[in-house]
């Protein structure tokens, strides 16, 4: 055995993290690092295995058996080890995550995460990205702290801090079915609030709808549009999916609102600071319509 291979807890984070998240940009997100980072991690971790742990699958990627092997290990070292620490009283970083949709991820949670930093400078900021119906069961686990999801709010763990607004999008050689012919939609499986709004919408305006296709992920949502499948009503700050094309041919949907649902047990305080801190967000996107995205009054 060679004794000099060792495995570091910041490599097995990041496999972790992969593993969690569903890839490598989502986990360099959670971890607030970049996604080379979390690669060199991965890559560290197979050179001291000397087996592949992560391989390709279309546009993401998924542990192989070795890999699932490895992150089951990893998750007891890591417990071991946060527990040892903790048992020294070097618990220092305070950490919150917060769970979030897909939909404009990519826009919101970078900003959030530098606007917490600021406000939250003594607590380590994880996020976590999964469906909805996901994170409310991890919310009601404790294994988030915070969830960012759309649809009602009236649940009293819920803090409402703003609308979504809605578009259309579809493929650039998409066409729209004549007459009363059905329209063809690419939807998140249910339970979705982006689907359930989508089809309340069309039927809303007297149109019919028939579901074409559907993901469990908002890459495949955008693929199987961008394949030609359909239109998809999706959360994007106006910004437009790569291959696709907004449609303005289609009734405007209501926006839908958005919350932070928070675990029970949680200091308010934290709640608070993160609700603001979107707040000022969307109101910052609001004032420039940068992103076009815009506050409901009130909210």
């Amino acid at each position: 055995m060679n004794m000099g291979r060792t495995l570091d807890i910041a490599p097995l984070r990041s496999l972790v993290a992969v593993a969690d998240c569903g890839g490598f940009q989502r986990a360099a997100t959670s971890l607030h690092l970049s996604q080379a980072a979390v690669s060199q991690h991965v890559r560290r971790l197979e050179a001291a295995t000397g087996r592949a742990l992560v391989e390709r699958q279309g546009r993401g990627s998924r542990l192989t058996p070795d890999g699932e092997t490895l992150l089951a290990q990893a998750r007891r070292l890591l417990a071991i080890h946060d527990e040892t620490l903790r048992d020294f009283g070097v618990a220092a970083d305070k950490t919150i995550v917060i769970g979030s949709t897909e939909h404009a991820a990519a826009q919101l949670l970078p900003p959030l995460a530098a606007a917490l930093e600021r406000s939250l400078p003594e607590h380590q900021i994880r996020f976590r990205l999964d469906r909805g119906t996901k994170l409310r069961e991890r919310l009601d686990a404790g294994g988030v702290d915070l969830a960012l999801l759309l649809g009602p709010a009236a649940d009293p763990r819920a803090t409402p801090v703003g609308d979504l607004d809605l578009h259309w999008y579809a493929a650039t050689m998409w066409q729209r079915p004549p007459g009363t012919s059905p329209i063809p939609l690419v939807a998140f499986d249910h339970p979705c609030a982006l689907r359930t709004r989508a089809l309340e919408t069309l039927s809303s305006h007297g149109l019919p709808a028939v579901i074409g296709a559907e993901a469990i992920q908002l890459a495949g949502v955008q693929a199987a549009v961008g394949a030609g499948l359909g239109v998809a009503l999706m959360a994007t700050l106006r910004q437009t999916p790569d291959g696709l094309v907004p449609r303005d041919d289609l009734p405007a949907p209501r926006p839908l609102p958005l919350a932070v649902w928070a675990r029970q047990g949680l200091a308010e305080t934290i709640t608070w600071q993160v609700a603001d801190a979107l707040r000022t967000l969307l109101a910052e996107w609001s004032s420039t319509d940068a992103g076009g995205l815009h506050l409901a009054k009130g909210a």
